[in-house]
């Protein structure tokens, strides 16, 4: 029968959280927002959108008030280089917009996305590899400690390259499908991300808890990303960040529930 098809989701992947705190939470302020609208290369449109469709958006973003935006995946085509280029070299970018490019954990591409920020004054670099139990056992063929010497080779070859640039790099790191992953394998990874970078004096990390897909139900996400800012180390070191998405048409509601968190 249908309905015994899918196992639950706690089933697969325990939660151990007791006195859990969000639900007593209010949201009472904007949380801080990051536009990732203009992510586009090989993670959004079979027909992508065009340089000049992308700075149309671009210009909306600026006119909504966004602060940090994320303008792209340099790496992905010549289109999404070619948009940051431009963007840069007229200087478009307000001072107080923080621009940010996503990227894999790959150094070649990692190599092609610094060379598109050349001449920013700032940036954040989100890097993501994925962590999922399926993924690593379908599509990467690795064990745990191979995905996070994966994740720890990016991050230093990060690390080496914008020590060659006048741009600041701010890390993110996402563990991709971080809904799929274990928690504390979603921990551990994110620990060898930290250490590996090692931020100095008030730099933080950004750690984005993504719903890549969206397995469960909003109050299973809350207690995850609860689960997770209880207990990761380097907590005093790290911005937390979480970005969902709406398979199950619940995506709000998972954002809200998660800022709680």
């Amino acid at each position: 029968m249908n309905h015994h098809k899918y196992e639950h989701y706690l089933d697969r992947f325990e939660i151990p959280i007791k006195n859990r705190q969000w639900p007593d939470q209010r949201i009472v302020q904007a949380p801080r927002w990051c536009s990732v609208d203009l992510r586009d290369g090989n993670q959004a449109l079979i027909n992508p959108m065009t340089v000049v469709q992308k700075r149309r958006l671009f210009e909306l973003l600026l006119q909504v008030g966004f602060k940090e935006i994320e303008l792209g995946f340099p790496s992905a085509s010549a289109t999404e280089f070619e948009f940051m280029r431009q963007l840069i070299e007229t200087n478009a970018l307000p001072t107080d917009v923080i621009p940010q490019v996503l990227v894999q954990a790959k150094a070649e591409l990692i190599k092609r996305t610094i060379d598109s920020l050349q001449g920013a004054p700032r940036a954040i670099v989100h890097l993501y590899n994925s962590t999922s139990a399926t993924q690593r056992k379908v599509v990467f063929r690795k064990d745990e400690a191979k995905i996070i010497e994966l994740a720890v080779a990016g991050i230093k070859c990060l690390k080496e390259l914008a020590k060659e640039t006048d741009t600041k790099i701010q890390l993110q790191y996402s563990p991709e499908s971080f809904t799929g992953t274990e928690l504390p394998f979603a921990k551990q990874i994110c620990e060898a991300v930290i250490e590996a970078w090692q931020p100095s004096g008030d730099e933080k990390v950004i750690i984005n808890l993504p719903a890549t897909v969206e397995m469960s139900t909003p109050n299973i996400f809350a207690d995850q990303v609860e689960w997770f800012s209880t207990n990761v180390a380097y907590r005093d070191q790290i911005i937390l960040s979480i970005h969902t998405h709406n398979d199950r048409g619940t995506g709000v509601a998972s954002a809200e529930l998660g800022i709680m968190a």
